[in-house]
Formats: C-alpha cells, structure tokens, sequence
C-alpha cells in the first residue's frame, strides 16, 4: 500500500510529529490532491495549545491549502456543475458537511453555525484520514467544494490563504461605505487582509494598530495611510492617535482582528458616536473582558458585530479575488517563509510569537 508523510498533532501542547500513513482507497465521487502548500495560522497555534473545542486528537493540521488533483473517482463538479479532471490545481473549502438542512442552514443562513459542520484540518481527526494540508496529499471526501486556481500561483493564493474569505465576511458584515474611515485593530493576516478589503471596498483612509514593526510595515504596504506600534503606546496615547486621525471623531468602522479580549472593548471605545465595530479575532476563548455598558455602547449609539469564520460565497469570491492580477497585488507582495513537514514546529512557533507575516507548510520539500 502506498505511504504517505504528514504532520501530526498527537495532543494538546504536543510537538508536531511527521508519520508516514497509509493513503486511501476512494469512494464514488471524492478524490485525492497532492498538496503543493498548506498554510500555518493562527487556529493552528490554539490547536496546538489545546484551545479549541471538539477537536479529534491525533490531528493533521492545514484548513486551507493548495495543490493538484492526482486521482478522481466518479466525478466531482464545480460550481457550475462542470465537472474536475486529474492534474488540475485547486483548491478547496475547509467546511465539509454543511447539512443545509437544520434551523441555522434555513432560518438563520448562518451556515457556519450549523451543528453538523465539519472542518477539514480542525474537527477532522487522522482517524478520519488525510484530511489536513499538512500531508503530501489529502483525500478529498465526497461532496468536498473545489475550486480551480488555473490563473493564480500557489504562493499568491495562500498569501491571502484562510484570511482572506474571512476578512472578507468581516468588512462585508461591517457595512463599509464609500469615504468611511476604517481602524483595524490587529497586523496579522486577517488584520491585513481587511486593510486591503476595507480600501477596495470604499474607504477613505484606513488606519492599523498592531505589531510587532514588521507587519505594520507590511499593513502600509498593503494601502494604511497610518499604523501605530501597540507596543510602545498605552491605551490613552492610541485613542488619542485615533482621534487625531478621525477630526477627532474616531473611525466610522473598526474591525477587531487581534484575538486579545481588551481589544473589544477598546474597538469600541475608538469608534465614533453612531458608528460601526466589527469583531472578528474572538475565534477562541481568551477570556473575559469588562466594560462599561452606558459610556463604551449605548451612550454612543454604536453597532457592533461579530463575525465567525467563513462560507462557499466568501471562500469563493476570495479565489476570483485572489486570481486576478491587479487586485491581487497587495497580496502578492507579502513575504511568506516557507517550512518542509519536519520543520512544522518551528512553523508554528513562527506564527504565535509574529516573526513571519506569514508561514506555510511545503510537504513536497
């Protein structure tokens, strides 16, 4: 039988080991995707940690990644109903088994709340087989959503990587109108990828606070007219920053993209009267946070928002995104630092401490 090497999480706070797997026999309409790259990003640092909820330890970590079909049983179909063929590049969503069925699919559309949700590289065990991106391949179950990538390189399509759709869900749920002063608080991927959302969406000017220096280098160079280093500025100094930059108002829109609970409360705080708050880094539990109900909501007339992950059509407009050239510019200017599948833990250790913008996983080196 044919062996194939992937990166494991065996449990929570457990070093990533590299084993050798056997790979699949196929069902009727799924397929197998020799993976060119996989991402490292944050959800994969808690997973590590043990922070998220439900999660089928021995794990093959990677939601989203990149490669080409080797091998198709039956047919799998586009979209568009146009059915895939073996050795092209695509891509695919991570959310599997949306059962477009339950109260949340039908009433709510608030398909990334259904309960029967699966999550390939986040609550898809080894038990489950190769399906994580940090593996020389992935079985494709069936009913899994491709998307073809024939005119994007791999490095590009994963700059924008998970991030991407959901930053996109996060400044489409945000309301950002045309002129609107943006703040995003946050310089990690999702952070700088709603920078550059926020400007092609409308906005006037947007602003960044975050850290450490690298990335806010790279949020000017993906269109912030202004950053602010988190690390060497109290709270009071960054309102006033904010002020300062807004007439004194504060941003019309903020989106929290940081994961620290304090930023919550400060999001609002750095929005003006009647404006709009956008919370998208909560993914998880990192505590409990006060605030004061009357002065930091009410009193200021404020609507604020949370945003959890992503669906088809952000994942989807992401990759229409992503593929064509001119809009996908910014993306394709971040530094990205590539890591073979026995140099996993010195990914992950990359990405939680924000040396790397952005780390990926290459299991063909």
């Amino acid at each position: 039988m044919t062996k194939v090497l992937a990166a494991v999480i065996p449990e929570p706070h457990a070093p990533v080991e590299v084993r050798e797997l056997d790979e699949p026999e196929l069902e009727t309409d799924s397929a197998l995707l020799r993976v060119e790259l996989s991402e490292v990003c944050g959800t994969d640092v808690y997973l590590q940690q043990g922070r998220l909820e439900g999660v089928p330890y021995p794990l093959i970590p990677g939601h989203v990644s990149v490669g080409r079909l080797e091998k198709i049983r039956g047919r799998m179909l586009d979209v568009e109903g146009h059915p895939f063929r073996e050795g092209e590049r695509v891509t695919f969503l991570d959310v599997h088994r949306t059962c477009h069925a339950c109260w949340h699919c039908l009433v709510a559309r608030a398909s990334t709340r259904c309960p029967h949700r699966k999550v390939y590289g986040i609550t898809y065990g080894q038990r489950d087989g190769l399906s994580g991106g940090w593996a020389e391949k992935i079985y494709l179950k069936p009913g899994t959503r491709c998307i073809r990538l024939d005119a994007v390189e791999p490095e590009t399509f994963m700059a924008g990587g998970c991030a991407l759709p959901t930053a996109l869900h996060a400044v489409e749920r945000s309301g950002v109108r045309l002129g609107d002063i943006v703040l995003v608080l946050g310089s990690g991927p999702v952070g700088l990828s709603s920078v550059i959302l926020a400007r092609m969406s409308g906005a006037l000017r947007t602003l960044c606070i975050g850290a450490p220096a690298p990335r806010l280098e790279a949020a000017r160079d993906a269109g912030a007219d202004a950053t602010l280093d988190i690390e060497h500025h109290d709270e009071g100094r960054r309102l006033a920053w904010v002020l300062e930059h807004t007439a004194g108002r504060g941003a019309d829109v903020t989106i929290e993209a940081t994961g620290a609970p304090e930023a919550v409360v400060q999001a609002m705080r750095y929005t003006r009267d009647a404006g709009r708050v956008l919370i998208v880094g909560q993914y998880t539990d990192h505590g409990e946070v006060s605030f004061n109900p009357h002065l930091d909501l009410n009193r200021k007339h404020l609507d604020v928002r949370g945003c959890w992950g992503s669906d088809f059509s952000h994942f989807y407009r992401a990759a229409q995104i992503i593929s064509d050239p001119a809009r996908a510019r910014p993306w394709s200017q971040l530094n990205l630092e590539r890591f073979p599948l026995a140099h996993a833990n010195e990914a992950l250790a990359a990405v939680s401490t924000g040396r790397v913008i952005k780390a990926l996983i290459d299991p063909q080196s």
